[in-house]
């Protein structure tokens, strides 16, 4: 006799995965809104456990080589944070009363682009008019009284970025002296196959933001080099500056190149005319080209496995639910997501199919593939552990 149940046929079944769309759904909104309500907590702590997944392994070495665990982490943390506090040093003075001047290159080079594609032979003329109106109530604006009441709030948000740094610091050493013990911590709430599907995903995800880290600084830091080195050969000025807007926009992918040589060829546009400006474009390209057919799959390696349409939509989510922020830890939380998804699911079919052809992710091995010997005994023995050992479960209590 058939089934009487509403939810017995096709469209109960979709509706009961729609309810179930919707709550997950509702429960991200939350969790969102929560993340949203403690927004400098959140950021602190993943900017933390970045760079606690970027430098732990130099922990490890110490501790191999005799240090103790203390000692280790007090010597890196205060090497991380010399290192940072220099690069905050080197873009400061960098940028330092040449900021101004290469704004009003840029925007006089942006000026010259607009009369020059409107004198050439394009058969529908370009009307700058709305551009420049918009560039009159921008220069309008800084002067007014708005601008002056944004720049006191202002302040505000440079006391909340101290605030934001000192707690970072605070966790990320935390962090680095107790990481293990902490996830420790949260693994023993667990056992058998969650356990170990959760040991491999903090695993995956230590891993992926580590090299990611590494990575990005290592690529970031040759693009600035051998982009600095084009515009001081082609006699552009403001190459510091222009050095440094390089090397910070690195850290977004696709995005950070386009506005980087934007920046750089308008500012040539001025100073040198159409062909250095072109020269400038050409040596942006060559070397971003470069980046992304030798230094990526290089430095990278298997960290970063994703589609360049995938980053994009990435990028544009993460500045539109974060800012600057969200634009710069799109990416690599967007790997990491992927990561731990191959880990807790089975329903992705990976390698060659003999109809659909080469994996389009990756056609020689999945993230169980990438895990080391080691980590696979380890989750081997986690799954054994169905219920707790005799050793952990306490005595019973004699009658008395």
């Amino acid at each position: 006799m058939p089934s009487l149940s509403p939810w017995a046929d096709g469209l109960g079944r979709t509706g009961s995965r729609a309810i179930q769309l919707l709550a997950v759904t509702a429960v991200a909104a939350l969790v969102l809104r929560v993340l949203a309500a403690v927004e400098m907590v959140a950021l602190a702590t993943v900017v933390a456990l970045i760079l606690a997944s970027a430098v732990h392994p130099l922990v490890r070495r110490l501790e191999e080589r005799g240090w103790g665990a203390t000692a280790a982490t007090v010597a890196v943390f205060v090497s991380l944070l010399g290192v940072l506090g220099g690069v905050v040093t080197g873009v400061v003075l960098g940028v330092r009363g040449e900021l101004d001047e290469l704004v009003r290159a840029a925007v006089t080079g942006w000026q010259h682009l607009q009369e020059l594609v409107a004198a050439g032979p394009l058969p529908v003329p370009v009307d700058a008019g709305t551009v420049n109106d918009a560039l009159s109530r921008l220069g309008d604006y800084l002067v007014s009284d708005s601008a002056r009441q944004s720049a006191l709030s202002g302040l505000g948000v440079a006391s909340e970025v101290l605030t934001g740094t000192v707690l970072m610091a605070i966790v990320l050493f935390f962090f680095l002296k107790d990481g293990p013990r902490i996830w420790s911590f949260v693994l023993r709430w667990t056992a058998g196959e969650t356990r170990a599907r959760l040991a491999e995903s903090g695993d995956r995800a230590v891993g992926i933001l580590g090299s990611y880290v590494r990575g990005i600084v290592l690529i970031a830091t040759i693009d600035a080099t051998f982009i600095g080195l084009g515009l001081w050969a082609l006699g552009v000025p403001l190459v510091v500056p222009l050095t440094v807007i390089v090397f910070l926009t690195a850290f977004v992918p696709v995005i950070g190149a386009l506005v980087a040589g934007t920046v750089a060829a308008l500012v040539a546009l001025v100073a040198e005319g159409p062909v250095t400006a072109l020269a400038v474009v050409l040596v942006v390209v060559v070397v971003n080209h470069l980046e992304g057919y030798f230094l990526q799959p290089v430095v990278m390696g298997r960290t970063l496995r994703l589609h360049g349409l995938v980053v994009l939509l990435a990028l544009s989510a993460g500045s539109v639910l974060g800012g600057v922020a969200g634009a710069v830890l799109a990416v690599p939380l967007t790997a990491v997501a992927w990561a731990v998804l191959q880990v807790w699911t089975t329903r992705y079919q990976g390698g060659n199919d003999p109809l659909l052809g080469p994996d389009p992710v990756s056609s020689a091995e999945g993230a169980a593939d990438r895990a080391s010997r080691r980590h696979r005994w380890k989750y081997q023995g986690m799954r054994r552990q169905d219920r707790p050992a005799p050793w952990a479960v306490p005595p019973p209590r004699s009658p008395r």
